[in-house]
């Protein structure tokens, strides 16, 4: 069954330095494709979540959160447009959290802070491991996010909503 590999707090440059695209070849045993810079990857082989999770963790100088998920729930995920009844425009952006494991317990949904005459991030939905939601090109918008995470009580990273879609269409 193929997956997909979100990783946490990787950067390009920097600390926590990670080359994606040359961590995809140093994994090409497991038909890794690399998707952007961001630390994204399908995995079109068969693997046990463990094998794989320990041969990231071996090529990595670094920790860091290795958040594997089935490729066929992020497909479950797309199939529906969960975004069709949500703002859109230059001034926003449309993300998926993507969870270690699924939280205890779940806030109300929707969910908008600061406030909901005042939003900046906003979630729509939450469907098992990811959080679905929308935020206003603003930088106190980023500030929110980690604040959802302390919310949810679990690590998380984000994800624009066009990167799922590029992961979906390799997996399609």
């Amino acid at each position: 069954m193929s997956s997909v590999v979100f990783l946490r707090a990787v950067n390009v440059g920097g600390t926590n330095r990670c080359q994606p695209a040359e961590l995809a070849k140093q994994l090409s045993e497991f038909g890794v494709v690399n998707i952007g810079a961001v630390g994204t990857f399908v995995v079109r082989e068969n693997v046990s979540e463990s094998v794989l999770r320990a041969a990231i963790a071996k090529k990595l100088p670094f920790k860091c959160e290795i958040m594997i998920c089935r490729a066929r729930d992020l497909m479950k995920l797309s199939a529906k447009d969960p975004f069709a009844q949500q703002p859109s425009g230059s001034d926003t952006t449309r993300f998926v959290n993507v969870l270690a494991k699924r939280p205890r317990v779940l806030p109300s949904i929707p969910l908008s802070l600061p406030s909901d005459n005042d939003w900046l991030l906003k979630i729509i939905a939450i469907q098992d491991r990811f959080v679905l939601g929308v935020y206003r090109r603003q930088m106190k918008a980023i500030a929110y996010l980690g604040k959802l995470e302390k919310l949810l009580g679990v690590p998380a990273t984000t994800r624009n909503w066009n990167t799922i879609e590029k992961v979906v269409k390799i997996l399609s």
